[in-house]
């Protein structure tokens, strides 16, 4: 049996330190009524499940870019079930979230808000960046 590479036991150490970091400054980040909010169905329990997102509105679209890809639990869930909503100043709006892997995560960042695209970046494990569109309704 090989043994993991440094670099690949790096970037689980480091997935685990910001994933437990995140889970504290979540907990009072969606409490705070300006915070913008991805509400997805939980894929084992059905309940709402809500993060603190960064991200833009552009028409009739919501544009986000998930720092830890594929294994990121809001990511898992949108696979389970598309329909999402997500809070924008204050008012909440249904949605069908798509995930674009053929989309160029670090070209998306550059035309989103400057702080949470810097926040991604840093925090982001390895190449696992993907992209998240949501489909607004109404």
């Amino acid at each position: 049996m090989s043994k993991p590479s440094n670099a690949g036991n790096k970037a689980e150490k480091k997935y685990r330190a910001v994933t437990a970091f995140q889970r504290r400054l979540n907990a009072v980040t969606r409490r705070l009524p300006a915070q913008t909010l991805l509400e997805t169905t939980g894929r084992t329990s059905g309940l709402p499940r809500r993060t603190p997102v960064g991200g833009r509105r552009v028409d009739d679209s919501f544009w986000l870019v998930s720092e830890f890809g594929e294994r990121s639990q809001y990511v898992r869930n949108i696979r389970a079930d598309a329909r999402v909503r997500v809070r924008i100043r204050g008012r909440w709006h249904p949605g069908t979230a798509h995930l674009l892997p053929d989309d160029d995560p670090v070209a998306r960042l550059r035309r989103l808000p400057r702080l949470n695209s810097a926040a991604v970046r840093a925090m982001g494990v390895g190449t696992g960046l993907l992209t998240v569109r949501v489909d607004l309704e109404g």
